[in-house]
């Protein structure tokens, strides 16, 4: 995983970030913490849940974190320890949907990637290549996804971007 602390991944939809980002984690070594902050709502994102834990050998320890993202880094990131968060686009929507104050989160996940002793690899959707989105909602959410992924970029030993399963080392 090199010496970096805290990695990035990004890439589109079906690209093989999270696959990347795995292999980077377990390459790491130590205790493997999943933070997952998908909500699994309905059928659908029931059956991409079962498919990413299927994917997870027993070495894996999952937390649930929708919303206190912050809060969990902070408590699960000992040292010693791998935190690979699957996804920053989910949390994104979780904030949003959820009147979540964008602006405290985002400062406060920053600062919890600060502070940790732990590795911590991120994934993310690269959502900014597109179209611009037809409706407020989306374009609102657009605009959060970016500014997340430019701070935690900046925030940032490594981001590595993904497409069509290759990896392209931005950082």
């Amino acid at each position: 995983m090199t010496d970096a602390r805290v990695t990035l991944v990004l890439g589109g939809a079906r690209s093989g970030k999270s696959r990347h980002a795995q292999a980077l984690a377990e390459a790491a070594g130590g205790r493997l913490v999943f933070v997952a902050t998908a909500q699994a709502l309905d059928d659908e994102m029931r059956a991409r849940v079962a498919r990413h834990r299927a994917d997870r050998d027993s070495r894996w320890r999952t937390v649930e974190a929708p919303l206190a993202l912050a809060g969990t880094i902070a408590a699960e990131g000992t040292a010693g320890s791998v935190l690979l968060v699957d996804c920053l686009t989910l949390w994104a929507s979780n904030l949003l949907l959820g009147e979540e104050d964008e602006a405290v989160s985002l400062g406060s996940l920053d600062a919890a990637l600060r502070d940790t002793a732990a590795r911590v690899v991120l994934v993310a959707n690269e959502v900014g290549l597109g179209i611009v989105p037809d409706n407020a909602l989306a374009r609102r959410f657009r605009d959060l996804a970016g500014t997340i992924n430019q701070r935690v970029a900046a925030r940032a030993d490594r981001v590595v971007f993904v497409a069509a399963g290759l990896s392209l080392v931005l950082k």
